[in-house]
């Protein structure tokens, strides 16, 4: 969405371009099809948007934390999203959907520019990232549900990729195999917040697509997030 007072960001703008263009990721293409699921047979579904923008030279994502009277990850620091709703035609509409419902995000500001590949979560619910650019941070004004929400802040996209001392790893253990939980520590208006589990390992991933690099650090996720099948939409 074009403005008369903010300039895209040549960073940002290269991205773009080579998201568009590589095949590393699953590629939008104008075919309707990329993007939709089988609704009706594949309820446990879900999409993440992460929306990135950039400020001071780096390039930012944007995180909630959860409302902590939600049944569910109450408290939690995690993308902008959620479960996929009947008339949501593809996971690009639920990401935006949810995003606007959560934090006031106007889809119309936001360019989606690819959809990574899907994780699979240990209740076996398929979460599929969606990545857009937020080209004009200024015309977005948050308006945290508060039902759903409790804040919205801002984070460095490198910092997931950085050994520092603000991180740190929990060994797991499931179906007989061993893995680690990335936690990383954040601190923004007074407030220390804690970027774990899933949502770190997708920004994990997406930092290392967009950087080009893997993380300074030795990770070991869980083999279930990536767990694929024939049906997923994501090729």
């Amino acid at each position: 969405m074009e403005s008369n007072n903010f300039t895209r960001s040549p960073k940002l703008l290269d991205l773009s371009k080579r998201f568009r263009q590589s095949k590393s990721v699953s590629p939008l293409l104008d075919d309707p099809s990329i993007g939709q699921s089988k609704r009706s047979t594949r309820p446990n579904r879900a999409a993440v948007l992460i929306c990135l923008f950039e400020e001071r030279d780096d390039i930012y994502v944007i995180l909630t934390q959860r409302s902590s009277k939600l049944s569910s990850h109450s408290g939690e620091v995690s993308l902008p999203g959620g479960r996929t709703d009947e008339e949501d035609t593809d996971d690009i509409r639920t990401a935006l959907r949810e995003a606007e419902e959560e934090i006031g995000l106007d889809p119309a500001l936001v360019d989606v520019v690819t959809v990574l590949e899907p994780f699979v979560t240990k209740k076996n619910v398929t979460v599929v990232p969606v990545m857009g650019i937020l080209w004009d941070k200024q015309a977005f004004n948050p308006l945290p549900n508060v039902g759903e929400v409790e804040s919205i802040f801002y984070a460095p996209l490198e910092m997931f990729l950085k050994d520092e001392n603000n991180r740190r790893h929990e060994e797991r253990e499931h179906g007989g195999d061993k893995y680690w939980l990335q936690y990383f520590y954040y601190e923004t208006n007074n407030r220390v917040y804690v970027i774990w589990a899933l949502t770190a390992g997708i920004l994990i991933a997406a930092a290392s697509l967009i950087f080009r690099r893997p993380p300074d650090f030795q990770d070991m996720p869980p083999k279930f997030w990536h767990k694929t099948t024939a049906s997923s939409n994501v090729p």
